[in-house]
Formats: structure tokens, sequence, C-alpha cells
């Protein structure tokens, strides 16, 4: 199915029954997909709207998804997203459209059955938010023209700063799928080896150059077959929505093994993705031009259509002495997503081009989103010059790299006049001091 067919635009005009508030990440526009636990209760899957969780399994229970999936209260009462996202977006689509006439203004099916509404609106801050899908594999991109050519000049100084290859293909690595955490599960400081470019030798002990990275990823519902390349135009048959990424990473640790075979212990401790999955569908009025690409990429990289995202992403930071003192967060960075060079089609076309499958809860992250000004840098390497031109924070302190009991919080929104606020919500983090330090 060709992508302009997945295109499905907003209407501002429609509003739900449930009180959403205008600065809401979550109206009706939106409905994103994730895994909560209340009290005691096994986790199960549920869609923020304003500032409540419809329980999806007890809307099911009540019979209002009898004509729309087979066995939807199984599905909906599963401790991850992916049986669900298995289903295809077929399913998808029709769980979507349903969603959102039953929660329209206009619509009184989830009111008219006896205190059905009561117990399926759960209040947001009632809820523990899960992991919202098992991941399958993990790779991370590195699509962002800015911040390549930022690292580039870092590390390899006096050289081209990208890579001969960089403009041909989204450069990637595979990544750890185990050490991929909900939001707010606490980072502990990576031990591991460091070589200063002035010592003879590599010392072993805690990063000292803990940083975070700035990400989108994308989850993938819909498998593809061993052998079988993906191809750019038919990604929307695959993607089931994207979510907000945290790629920490120990610089330190990062620059002494990345040779020559790119990144291993420097990134595979932790992972941490915010936990509502905001489907493709609702992002569709968001999407803009890419920026052009030359030389011209090959064929099986080529995609018709907008495929830039008008996503603004939001990096906080808040020290320990910060939260001790209830002083709110600082904002270092507003990263633009939009100005990304290579685009969520591309990433998926190459990375099956070799015929390597898709699996349902597999996690594409696009690396760091860096823009052109200092205020758009998604990473403290980049913020701080590698430490040379260190951010001041309210506290008096300042960073170079994060410090234990550093807290990043990563937020993002699509917002366009004259259509709803979309938003991801938040991933965050806060840095524990690494084992036996």
């Amino acid at each position: 199915m060709s992508i302009a067919a997945a295109r499905q635009p907003a209407s501002p005009q429609r509003r739900s029954w449930v009180w959403v508030p205008d600065a809401s990440d979550f109206s009706l526009a939106n409905l994103p997909y994730g895994v909560f636990r209340r009290g005691r209760q096994p986790p199960k899957v549920g869609v923020a709207i304003g500032e409540q969780v419809l329980d999806l399994a007890e809307v099911a229970r009540a019979g209002l998804f009898d004509d729309v999936v087979d066995g939807g209260e199984a599905l909906f009462r599963a401790d991850r997203l992916n049986p669900f996202m298995a289903r295809g977006r077929r399913t998808w689509e029709a769980v979507r459209a349903h969603l959102t006439e039953l929660l329209d203004d206009a619509d009184d099916r989830l009111r008219d059955i006896d205190g059905l509404a009561e117990r399926a609106l759960v209040p947001a801050e009632e809820v523990e938010l899960q992991l919202p899908f098992e991941v399958a594999d993990y790779v991370d991109f590195y699509a962002s023209i800015e911040h390549a050519t930022n690292l580039g000049r870092m590390f390899r100084p006096g050289g081209e700063p990208l890579l001969p290859n960089w403009r041909h293909l989204p450069v990637g690595y595979h990544g750890r799928a185990g050490t991929v955490v909900a939001s707010g599960t606490p980072i502990v400081r990576p031990n591991g080896q460091h070589k200063p470019a002035d010592a003879e030798a590599p010392t072993f002990g805690p990063s000292r150059m803990l940083d975070f990275e700035a990400e989108v990823g994308f989850v993938i519902g819909s498998g593809s077959r061993l052998g079988s390349a993906v191809a750019a135009d038919d990604v929307a048959d695959h993607v089931f929505g994207l979510v907000l990424v945290n790629d920490w990473s120990a610089r330190d640790i990062q620059a002494w093994e990345y040779q020559p075979l790119g990144p291993f212990l420097g990134k595979s401790f932790a992972t941490s993705v915010s936990p509502w999955v905001v489907p493709l569908a609702a992002l569709q009025p968001y999407l803009v031009p890419s920026p052009v690409q030359d030389p011209p990429v090959l064929d099986y990289l080529r995609v018709p259509g907008d495929w830039g995202l008008d996503l603004e992403l939001e990096v906080r930071l808040t020290s320990a002495a910060m939260a001790e003192a209830d002083r709110p967060h600082v904002v270092v960075a507003r990263p633009p997503f939009a100005g990304m060079y290579w685009t969520m089609p591309q990433m998926v076309a190459h990375a099956t081009v070799n015929g390597a499958s898709l699996r349902t809860g597999d996690l594409f992250a696009s690396g760091t989103v860096s823009g052109a000004g200092r205020d758009t840098l998604g990473s403290l390497i980049e913020l701080t010059k590698r430490g040379a031109d260190p951010l001041s924070l309210p506290d008096g302190s300042t960073r170079a790299f994060l410090e234990d009991g550093d807290t990043v919080e990563i937020a993002g929104a699509c917002e366009r006049p004259g259509l709803p606020r979309v938003g991801f919500g938040a991933v965050t983090g806060t840095v524990l001091p690494a084992h036996g330090a």
C-alpha cells in the first residue's frame, strides 16, 4: 500500500467528551497506546486522552469492540502492545477509528452503559506506566547531518567530518534490545575502559563522560519475511508508531572502543523510551519535506511524498541540588526533528535491503537529533564542545557531562496553527552512581 494512502487528516473540529486541557499532548487527534498498571492489578493496554487513561480491556469487556477486532478483551489484557501490533495495519486503523468515534463528543455509547465510563477511565496520576512493548531488536541510526558533522570534527580533527559513505546510506549499528528500559528507570553510571589521549594505556572505572542523546524511535508492528526487502513506499504497512528515545552514551568508553567495529559498551548499558506510542496515523498532518539529499540516493532509497516530521524536542536537565531545592528544570536544547537528513522509510528500506526481516517489536531510533544552532544540539558532547565549554545551571554548578543525581527529561510535540497538538509526553531518567563506586 502506498504512503499516500496512509494519510488521515486530523480534524480540529472534533472534540472529545473527556476533558482535554488546551496544552495537553493527548487530544482526540492523538490517542497514543501504552501499557499501564493500577495498584496491584496486572498491566494492560490503555490509550491516553487528556489527563485520563482509557482501559481498552474494560471497553472490550463491555462488548464495544465486538464488531471491530476478534478477541479484543484478551488482546488488550496483554502486558505488552506486541499482540495488538502483530495484528497489522488493518486492525490498527479499525481500532483507532472506533476509539475516535467512542470518545467523540457526539457519541454516547461509552456513557450509555451504566458505570462503564467510570470503570474504563482512570486518572493518569493513579497509574504506573510500563515499557509499552517487548523489544525484539534494536537498531540505532545516525540520521542527523548536523550531529554527524559535529562529532566527525571532534573525533577526526583536521579530516573530513563525514566519512565517504555517510551521504549514500543511513549509517546505523545494532544495539542491545535487553537494555531498552521504560521511562523513569534509574540509569546506573556504566563502568568500562577509557583511554585519555595523553595516556599510554587504558584504565578501568566509571565513565566520566556520561551523556544523553535526544532521539526519536519508531516501532515495528507488522514483520516481514526473511530474505525479502521492505520497500520504502511500504513503510506505513509495518511501522505502528513513534516514541521518544534517550540513547544514553558513555563518550569516553565509546571513543576508546568504537574503532573498527563501532559502538558497543559505551551504548549498550541503557536506552530509555517514552511510555506512549504515538500512532503513525496521528502524525500524518505534520509530515513536511525532508532536506534535499546530495548526491541523489540509490533507487531503493527513493521515496515519494513528504517524510520529514515537524516535531520539536525539548531536553530538560535537573541536578540533584535543584531537585533538593525544589527548583524547576532548565531547558538545555530544543532539537528540531524536521531537518533529519535520513527519513524513516529510508531507514527501514536500508535495514532490510539485504533480506533481513522485521519483527513485531523491533525498535529503530534516529540517532541524536541536532540542528544548526547551539540551542538545538541534542547531546552534551555537542552542547559543551566535548566538555571544553560547560553549561551553567541555576544552582551555580556547571556541566560538561552528566553527574550522579542528574535527571534528564526529553519531551516532544507536533504543533501547527489550525491543527490539534499531538505530543509524546516525555522520557525521563536519573543517573545513579556506578556499581562499586
